[in-house]
């Protein structure tokens, strides 16, 4: 059973927020897509700790508090460091891949350069965890 996620996006480009929707709009899928441009304001949203995203896709590098920093902080609350977190960046350094999966990262994926290739990496991550078990509605 597909389910329909509720996604929280942490990126400060608007053009990768434009094309992840654009993606998803595309694809035909009905997630819903809450946004963050920068990792405190996502931590604002998610103290209230009511109306929690599904799962929660994560630039690395941001102003004010960079992707790892943002996921350390994440990772060291009791609730929510259930919420699955994927990076999404075009950061390919090994010590910053490392360091996101000894905090506890649920994925790490590179965007492509081509358009077709990040719809393709987008389908399947939305196509995984839509159906993944730990997600529940």
């Amino acid at each position: 059973m597909i389910k329909k996620l509720k996604i929280l996006l942490i990126e400060d480009d608007m053009i990768e927020v434009m094309k992840l929707n654009r993606t998803i709009s595309s694809l035909k899928i009905n997630h819903e897509i809450i946004e963050a441009s920068n990792g405190e304001e996502a931590l604002k949203m998610l103290e209230k700790k009511n109306n929690l995203p599904d799962i929660i896709l994560l630039d690395l590098n941001m102003p004010k508090l960079n992707g790892i920093e943002f996921l350390s902080i994440l990772k060291a609350d009791d609730q929510l460091r259930f919420i699955p977190t994927i990076i999404l960046t075009t950061s390919s350094n090994q010590k910053d891949l490392k360091e996101c999966y000894k905090i506890g990262v649920s994925g790490y994926i590179l965007k492509p350069l081509k358009y077709e290739d990040y719809v393709s990496k987008i389908s399947n991550l939305l196509s995984y965890w839509s159906i993944n078990e730990l997600i529940k509605h």
